[in-house]
């Protein structure tokens, strides 16, 4: 599998995740209702998510991950 297909994996199931426990978080503690709920769930998942990324360096794919709790970049392997 390359690099690019795992960080597009790997974003795709932590947004996945996030949104859905988000999502009944707010419908259970909140008094949101209608389309409020699902946009504050993408929301908080698009900020507490991390992101991947495959990069190319001097010819050699990486695959990094940048996250809010996080300091900098870190490479995973």
């Amino acid at each position: 599998m390359s690099k690019k297909t795992k960080a597009f994996l790997y974003n795709f199931l932590g947004f996945a995740a996030h949104f859905t426990l988000a999502y009944f978080l707010i419908v259970r503690f909140t008094g949101l209702d209608g389309l409020w709920i699902p946009i504050t769930s993408a929301v908080a998942a698009s900020l507490l998510t991390p992101k991947f990324q495959a990069v190319t360096i001097y010819g050699e794919e990486k695959l990094l991950m940048k996250w809010l709790f996080i300091k900098g970049v870190k490479e995973l392997k």
